[in-house]
């Protein structure tokens, strides 16, 4: 049912045909309500408001949630390629990949346009976007894309059940269940249901009837056993932990008091650890694994950071200290304070690939105090890495031929300028006029493609700057070509200041 392994078995097949409209699911985001974590080509927060419409089976490719004004990407993104390709296109993008690319592959999956040229009413192309953010763990993006959708379904209803479990809204998600007659639950499903509703008789009146009728399997039955006996005391032998556990089994486990550690499991695991109830390591460990991947946005990262003081050493808590001592001077508008306390602060984010992270949360802050010396070359490094780079590089006189270089490719002017070291190399041959992104990428943008485009544009630089250069200046041209100019500068900026470690 899913390219992805560790989904919960939490509906079966249809019992008959789909009905081609229904009503929200509970909890349905409202309008007004804004969408964190997702981000336009410039890397701007974007809040726009969400309406919830009653979709028929047919229309579920053409889900999204940013308007064409927001995205700056063309009605006909996907509309001229079929779903299978754009699907292999999506899988086959690296798990990590440079913060601007990030935030131009979700501002893609999230936006409003023509569905492909085969779209059908399986919604094949909607389910390989909801799964690639469910690989990235971005769980409150993908949640409000099902939310449109009505996700009666049961590949969808599959992944809102576990999105809903992994948020804490598994009441939600069993209540849903019940009231929705043609979604068909597996056992284990609606035996959690059945006790998460209160229904305790019933939920071991089926897994008896299950373990009796072998429809259960082993490892399942041992679980829900221990899940419904209230009565079992502390010194049972606890349970093998899987390897591998599906949502289900992980909330199952944490409710028999076995919790499983998600530091090992997918990305989409983390989210489940930004609750209130879990301890402060534990969120910061999950809200910085998320805060690499784009899927939480800075500021979630900084208010956990910012709930207590550290009591140790060592890593997370150095980190988090260096970080505290940075805004507790910005606050107090002490620039001898900033001054010591900002290169320690970011050599200890950059080192945890939180950066990008960094400077959204402090470039602007840092610029404003027009510091000299090396904090202030380092200031302005960070603020080339923010939202509001342009607007830094203006300000800024070049001090050596490298803040040059930086200060043009952030307005966006580098004629004249010479690289130098390959990679800027590479990337001033992006920005070149007229620059040629290669016969294969322009066929596809030419043919009204831009869609796969974008997504080959997208995985050719991730390779490129991990070597091959030639796809660095291949895929910088196409996101220009593409009208994308400020998504190929801050990823330029992003080569040039954290791809290589500098």
């Amino acid at each position: 049912m899913s390219a992805i392994n560790w989904l919960s078995r939490s509906v079966a097949a249809m019992p008959g045909p789909a009905p081609r409209t229904a009503a929200p699911l509970p909890g349905t985001v409202a309008a007004g309500v804004p969408m964190e974590g997702a981000a336009g080509p410039g890397g701007v927060q974007s809040q726009p408001s969400i309406d919830v419409t009653v979709l028929g089976a047919t229309g579920l490719d053409a889900v999204g949630l940013l308007p064409q004004k927001v995205t700056g990407l063309p009605k006909d993104l996907w509309a001229n390629s079929h779903s299978a390709d754009l699907a292999a296109l999506l899988k086959a993008e690296p798990q990590h990949l440079l913060p601007a690319l990030q935030d131009l592959l979700y501002t893609m999956m999230l936006a409003e346009a023509d569905p492909p040229a085969d779209a059908g009413a399986s919604g094949g192309f909607l389910v390989a976007r909801l799964d690639r953010l469910l690989d990235y763990g971005a769980l409150e993006q993908a949640q409000a894309l099902l939310q449109q959708t009505g996700a009666r379904q049961p590949q969808l209803f599959r992944r809102w059940f576990d999105v809903e479990l992994l948020l804490g809204h598994e009441q939600a998600a069993c209540k849903a269940m019940a009231t929705t007659p043609e979604i068909a639950p597996t056992l284990p499903a609606r035996i959690f249901c059945l006790a998460r509703t209160g229904d305790w008789s019933a939920a071991q009146l089926t897994l008896t009837a299950a373990q009796g009728l072998g429809l259960v399997k082993p490892d399942e039955s041992a679980i829900l056993t221990r899940f419904l006996d209230t009565s079992q005391d502390d010194t049972a032998k606890p349970l093998p932990p899987p390897s591998r556990p599906s949502p289900l089994i992980w909330r199952m486990m944490e409710a028999i008091g076995e919790p499983i550690a998600t530091n090992t499991l997918p990305a989409a695991f983390a989210q489940a650890d930004l609750r209130s109830n879990i301890g402060w390591k534990a969120q910061i460990t999950a809200a910085e694994r998320l805060a690499r991947n784009g899927a939480i946005p800075p500021n979630q990262l900084i208010g956990i950071y910012s709930e207590g003081k550290p009591s140790a050493s060592g890593d997370p808590w150095d980190r988090v200290a260096a970080v505290q001592k940075l805004d507790a001077a910005l606050k107090a508008k002490d620039v001898a304070a900033v001054s010591r306390s900002l290169a320690p602060a970011w050599e200890a984010m950059r080192k945890a690939g939180l950066a990008v992270p960094f400077a959204a949360l402090f470039g602007k802050q840092l610029a404003g105090l027009h510091m000299s010396g090396q904090p202030g070359a380092l200031a302005f490094r960070i603020g080339l890495l923010s939202p509001d780079a342009e607007a830094i590089a203006g300000t800024r006189i070049a001090t050596d031929p490298r803040e040059e270089f930086l200060i043009g490719l952030a307005r966006g002017h580098l004629d004249g300028l010479t690289p130098n070291d390959p990679m800027a190399a590479a990337i001033a041959a992006g920005f070149a006029p007229g620059a040629d992104p290669g016969p294969d990428l322009d066929t596809l943008l030419a043919g009204h493609q831009t869609g796969a485009a974008l997504l080959r544009a997208i995985a050719r630089i991730a390779d490129g700057s991990s070597g091959d250069l030639t796809g660095v200046t291949a895929g910088l041209a196409l996101l220009r070509k593409a009208g994308l100019e400020t998504a190929a500068r801050r990823t330029g900026l992003q080569l040039m200041l954290i791809a290589r470690a500098s």
